[in-house]
């Protein structure tokens, strides 16, 4: 049984269409939602999945026809909801036919009900065969299968993921260890270098150095006054290890997204891509004719800073409650820029903090295990870039939330850039973030500060990072002399891609005797039984991310990070004398593993005041605020109730009451409504919605 609030034929919806679009002035509404979480006809919540909802929208206006016995039920039955970003129960779709099947957020494919090809006018545009979600996964796996290169198999996910989101984070999460590096490191590396031979369709939001002016405008057009729970933006200066990449670095915000997705849980239809294209340096870019960005050199200072300025003014008006996420900008804008606006807005680097996080996590889970305290730590950081002095920043402000004085955390840390160690005299070479590590120059006398060898037997350190993309640079009589002033050296090669790495694990364990403790920037097999963690930033920002999300977080402080690492840490499968499980959880839990992460970041803003979600009401309980559970793994339960999963939804039908379109046609009201309405339904939202 289906169930209507009006009832009228297709035909007069397609009259009272023109009706309005000849008779009525077009005026864009102020207030119009594109999504929403909450599928209730009779309340307006926050955006979520896609609908149409504002201050002007109600029974009156709108009908809703919940589609099949499951969602009329669910539709029926008002399924309470913790907060606004809830995405349980049915999801309310407002196109149909070709637009419903070029909505990759909408689109199920052969899965499609009899009851909704009927509904949504899908009977002649599909097989007939009705599949499971299963079913299409085992489809969409043979076919993978059959291609014979990463770089073939991320074209086909990168299809998949235009066409059925649903299917996609299906298929990714059922084959996580598998397509992970097909998506993300180190074969998206190769897709952004190539991303002007191989484009095929846009995704995300491309701001020109050339029209600054012009970046709020171009930003609503992705979706004005649409709420967006999580923004990823790059300039493209530092891509995965592989430098400047100009207008391809939107695919590593667009990877980035499908990470956050994927493994914390946050809407893909909530989230948007940005890359502030400002010319290129890689010059064999500028002079390839197929190049699809500016082809002159990278545009610095007044101009490039006002981009940026523009960029976080429109973000903070369009999208208030977004999360901002800094990716792979350039050493000499990285840290200022995100300094200048932490304060500001939430906001986040993971070049800086989520790489530092991950990294400490691993650091502080193989000092455990290894009986060792991390006050007595000693870190040498070989590449003092962005990554290496995130890394650094994160060692000292965690040693300075668990006792330690700045100065004594920065003691501790040893920075080696192309000049070699960082010492005083190098001031004028060096940044003032790589100076606040420098050494006395008269403590290195008569030392060759340029070995790297000179420099592990004058240190002994606990742990040593790799962040050079100096392939090798971790040899064996390195690691020898490592090894030979601590028993279980802890080694972090983490340059990407893998061609890049300081280090191999097999080299690593070969040289230790199987003692070194290891975790690397790229996949690595097991090496003798010893499961090689990856420190790879999908354990740390997601989890941050959807914290500060959930937790409608003011600010992303150090504290919150902190709170993270120490999470992530506690979460190592590394038992008592047995190094085989490694550093840290598999991705198999990823999901768990970014709830907790995000309950302690959320628990810690409330307790730094920086949360804003209990402000927020019940939707729909009038006057009732939200309320987040203080016991963790209540907390974490909590989280878990708000994070998306790709599964198909039961789908409620949504379109206009034509009886209310004709009565104010007949009385020329002034309403706005309508003629925006029909361009946006049967047009634009087709473009709003082929972007995740």
């Amino acid at each position: 049984m289906i169930r209507t609030r009006t009832t009228t034929s297709v035909a007069s919806m397609i009259t009272q269409r023109n009706i309005a679009r000849r008779s009525i002035s077009s005026t864009p509404i102020s207030h119009l939602r594109l999504y929403s979480s909450n599928t209730r006809a009779n309340k307006a919540t926050t955006t979520r999945d896609t609908t149409f909802q504002s201050d002007i929208y109600n029974d009156k206006h709108l009908r809703r026809t919940p589609i099949g016995s499951k969602a009329e039920r669910i539709f029926n039955s008002h399924p309470a909801k913790a907060t606004s970003l809830s995405s349980d129960g049915t999801i309310e779709c407002p196109l149909e036919s070709f637009q419903l099947l070029n909505s990759p957020l909408f689109n199920k494919g052969s899965a499609f009900t009899q009851e909704e090809r009927k509904a949504f006018r899908l009977e002649g545009l599909l097989p007939p065969q009705v599949n499971t979600l299963d079913e299409q996964l085992e489809r969409a796996y043979k076919q993978l299968c059959f291609l014979k290169t990463p770089i073939a198999k991320n074209d086909f996910m990168t299809n998949l993921r235009v066409q059925n989101k649903v299917l996609y984070f299906a298929l990714v999460k059922k084959h996580i260890n598998e397509l992970v590096p097909i998506i993300y490191t180190p074969t998206e590396g190769d897709a952004i270098a190539a991303y002007s031979h191989r484009f095929r369709k846009p995704e995300g939001v491309f701001l020109d150095i050339t029209e600054p002016d012009s970046v709020e405008e171009r930003l609503s057009v992705y979706g004005k006054d649409k709420d967006v729970d999580y923004i990823v933006v790059s300039d493209s200066e530092g891509i995965l290890g592989i430098g400047d990449q100009g207008v391809g670095g939107i695919r590593i915000a667009v990877s980035k997204l499908a990470l956050m997705t994927l493994c914390g849980g946050i809407h893909p239809g909530r989230v948007l891509p940005v890359c502030l294209d400002v010319g290129t340096n890689n010059k064999q870019l500028a002079r390839d004719e197929l190049y699809m960005g500016n082809k002159f050199a990278r545009v610095r200072g007044k101009q490039y800073d006002q981009l940026v300025e523009n960029f976080i003014k429109a973000v903070k008006k369009l999208f208030p409650s977004a999360v901002l996420h800094f990716e792979d900008f350039g050493v000499t804008n990285a840290r200022r820029i995100l300094e200048k606006y932490r304060s500001e807005l939430p906001c986040f680097n993971d070049d800086i903090q989520g790489t530092g996080a991950v990294v400490v996590a691993s650091l502080i889970a193989a000092l455990r295990h290894s009986h060792r305290d991390l006050k007595d730590t000693k870190v040498l950081v070989y590449g003092a870039g962005s990554a290496g002095l995130g890394i650094a920043d994160q060692v000292v402000s965690h040693m300075v939330n668990h006792g330690l004085t700045l100065e004594e955390a920065r003691s501790k840390i040893y920075l080696m850039n192309r000049n070699g160690l960082i010492m005083k005299s190098h001031a004028e070479k060096c940044t003032p973030q790589q100076n606040v590590y420098a050494k006395p120059d008269e403590d290195w006398a008569g030392i060759d500060t340029k070995s790297l060898k000179n420099i592990v037997g004058g240190v002994k350190p606990t742990c040593l990072v790799g962040c050079s993309t100096q392939a090798g640079a971790f040899t064996e009589e390195v690691i020898k002399e490592m090894y030979k002033h601590n028993p279980r050296p802890i080694v972090f090669p983490l340059s990407n891609p893998t061609r890049l790495h300081e280090a191999v694990p097999k080299d690593l364990m070969k040289w230790t005797n199987n003692d070194a403790l290891i975790a690397t920037g790229s996949p690595f097999e097991d090496v003798d039984g010893y499961r090689i963690s990856q420190n790879n930033n999908c354990y740390s920002f997601p989890g941050i991310g959807l914290g500060a999300v959930l937790a409608r977080s003011t600010i992303i402080s150090d504290k919150m990070i902190s709170a993270a690492v120490d999470e992530l840490a506690s979460l190592s499968q590394l038992k008592e004398g047995d190094s085989r499980p490694g550093l840290l959880p598999g991705l198999d839990v990823i999901n768990n593993t970014s709830a907790r992460i995000a309950a302690a970041v959320i628990l810690k803003s409330i307790e730094e005041g920086t949360a804003r979600i209990e402000q927020e009401e019940v939707p729909g309980k009038d006057g009732e605020t939200v309320k987040v559970p203080r016991d963790f793994e209540q907390c974490v339960e909590w989280v878990k109730n708000q994070m998306w999963e790709p599964v198909y939804r039961p789908m409620v039908k949504v379109d206009h009451d034509p009886e209310f379109i004709q009565t104010n046609y007949n009385q020329n009201a002034e309403i706005k409504l309508f003629p925006f309405f029909f361009q946006f339904s049967y047009s634009t939202i087709c473009l709003h919605l082929m972007s995740p």
